[in-house]
C-alpha cells in the first residue's frame, strides 16, 4: 500500500541530509572537544565542525519552515480523519523538539553565559540525539491507520461510499458533498 502522507521528494532529501550532517557534525564536535585531555590544546577541527553544524542548522530551519507550511497542517487534518493519533503525538513532539533545538542553539551561539554554557550544551546535544530517534519513530509509524474497534462505524459512516480506512473514501465523500451543494444552488430547469 502506498503511504498516504509522505514528504515531497525535495523536502525529504533536504531534511534528512541536513539532519545527518547536523548529527554527524555535532557528534564530531563533542568527540573533539570532550575527547582531548585537560591540558591539551583545542583541535583545529573544532571551529570547522561548528561552522558545518551552523550551516546545516540553517538548511534544516528552511526545511522545517517548508514542513510547517504544508506537511504539518495536512498531517493534522489526516490524523483526525484517518485516526492516526500516534502520528499526531510524534509530530507534535518533533515540532517541540525542533523549536527547542533552535532556541538552545541560538542561546549557545549568542547569549549563554559561561556558568550555564556546559549544561546548555549537553541539553542541546541530548535533544539532538532524541530528535534523531523520534524522526525514526515518526517514520516507522506511518504504516497506516489503526483498525476501528468492533461495533464502531467511524466518523464518516453516514457518507455514502466513504471509507475511513482509505483516502479515496474521503475524496469520494468530499466530491459527493460538492455535487449536492452544486445541485442545490444550481437546480436544473
Amino acid at each position: 500500500m502506498r503511504p498516504v502522507h509522505r514528504l515531497v521528494a525535495w523536502q525529504r532529501i533536504v531534511l534528512f541530509a541536513s539532519g545527518v550532517v547536523l548529527l554527524a557534525s555535532g557528534a564530531a564536535w563533542l568527540g573533539l572537544h570532550h575527547g582531548r585531555g585537560a591540558d591539551a590544546l583545542p583541535s583545529p577541527l573544532e571551529p570547522w565542525t561548528m561552522r558545518v553544524h551552523g550551516l546545516a542548522a540553517f538548511v534544516a530551519l528552511f526545511a522545517l519552515g517548508a514542513l510547517a507550511a504544508a506537511h504539518v497542517p495536512q498531517g493534522w487534518r489526516l490524523s483526525q480523519r484517518m485516526r492516526w493519533a500516534h502520528q499526531r503525538g510524534s509530530g507534535i513532539a518533533l515540532c517541540v523538539l525542533a523549536a527547542t533545538l533552535a532556541l538552545t542553539g541560538y542561546l549557545l551561539y549568542y547569549f549563554a553565559p559561561d556558568p550555564i554554557r556546559p549544561a546548555l550544551g549537553w541539553l542541546h546535544s541530548g535533544l539532538g540525539a532524541a530528535m534523531a530517534v523520534l524522526v525514526a519513530v515518526h517514520r516507522r509509524r506511518r504504516a497506516g491507520p489503526r483498525p476501528l474497534a468492533p461495533g464502531r462505524d467511524g466518523p464518516h459512516a453516514a457518507c455514502p461510499g466513504a471509507s475511513q480506512r482509505r483516502p479515496e473514501g474521503i475524496q469520494m465523500r468530499d466530491n459527493l458533498i460538492r455535487m449536492c451543494v452544486v445541485r442545490t444552488l444550481y437546480p436544473r430547469p
